[in-house]
């Protein structure tokens, strides 16, 4: 696994939404699902707004990888889950609720609850 180059980091920190598709047992990939992203630093987080239950977060779970678009960047992915981490995880609230603001509380509010804090997932950069 390599890290994010600056360009990447920069254009997908920015965007507004990221195109997640999971990948079958075939390897095929699924359609791809819109969900929220933010910049920590130098690393990139995706919480699933549903938790746990949530369809793409359980796709995941057999191989932890997947493909992510957004800002004009394809890249296949690896999931580490960090949900653990709770200073991490405070930082991570901060930034979905900074790069968010503009939305109500209505959709802010889930994704820095428990549930959803219990997927915070870092994107690594497949090699």
């Amino acid at each position: 696994m390599t890290g994010w180059t600056r360009n990447d980091l920069e254009r997908i920190g920015a965007a507004d939404e990221l195109q997640l598709a999971t990948f079958k047992k075939d390897g095929t990939r699924r359609m791809p699902v819109v969900i929220w992203v933010v910049r920590v630093g130098d690393d990139l987080y995706v919480r699933a707004y549903r938790g746990r239950e949530g369809a793409w977060f359980r796709h995941i779970q057999p191989q932890h990888k997947g493909r992510i678009v957004a800002g004009r960047v394809t890249k296949d992915v690896t999931f580490v889950d960090v949900s653990d981490d709770e200073a991490l995880n405070n930082e991570i609230d901060a930034a979905y609720q900074s790069k968010y603001r503009r939305y109500s509380a209505t959709y802010v509010d889930p994704m820095i609850a428990p549930q959803a804090r219990a997927t915070t997932l870092k994107l690594v950069p497949s090699a």
